[in-house]
C-alpha cells in the first residue's frame, strides 16, 4: 500500500461513495413513500368521517408562502415560482379551535370574527356560511 493523500484510506474512500449515495437515495425515496402513504391514509380517514356542521367563529387567518428557484443551466436562466397555502382557524362554542386549509378565494371572503356555520369532514374544510348581521 503506497502513499495516499486521503490519510491512508487509499482507494477505499472512493469505493464507499456509491454506497453512501445509494443509502441517501433509498432514504429519500423511502420518505416520499411514507409521505404518500400518510396522505392516502388521511384522505381515507376524511372520507370515512361524518360531514359535520357546527356554529363557529373565524378566529384567525394566515398564509404560508413557499418559494422555489429553478436554474436551467442550458440557457442560463433562473425561474422563480411561489406557492401560497391559505389557512383559516375557527373557534366553536366549547372554545376548541380547528385550523383548515382553504382556497384563495375562500380566504379572501373570510374575515376574522365572522360568525356562522362551519361544515367540515375530518380535517377537510367544506364551507363556511356567514350568519347575516342584524342591525
Amino acid at each position: 500500500m503506497g502513499f495516499s493523500p486521503f490519510g491512508g484510506f487509499g482507494g477505499g474512500m472512493f469505493s464507499i461513495v456509491p454506497v453512501i449515495v445509494g443509502i441517501g437515495f433509498v432514504f429519500v425515496f423511502g420518505m416520499i413513500i411514507v409521505q404518500a402513504m400518510q396522505g392516502i391514509g388521511q384522505w381515507r380517514r376524511n372520507n370515512a368521517s361524518p360531514i359535520l356542521t357546527v356554529d363557529a367563529k373565524v378566529s384567525s387567518k394566515r398564509t404560508d408562502v413557499s418559494y422555489h428557484h429553478h436554474h436551467d443551466a442550458a440557457i442560463n436562466h433562473v425561474h422563480h415560482t411561489s406557492h401560497t397555502t391559505y389557512y383559516a382557524t375557527f373557534e366553536v362554542p366549547s372554545g376548541d379551535r380547528m385550523e383548515f386549509v382553504v382556497s384563495g378565494p375562500e380566504y379572501g371572503i373570510l374575515s376574522e370574527q365572522d360568525v356562522g356555520k362551519l361544515t367540515f369532514q375530518g380535517t377537510r374544510y367544506l364551507k363556511f356560511e356567514r350568519r347575516a348581521m342584524v342591525q
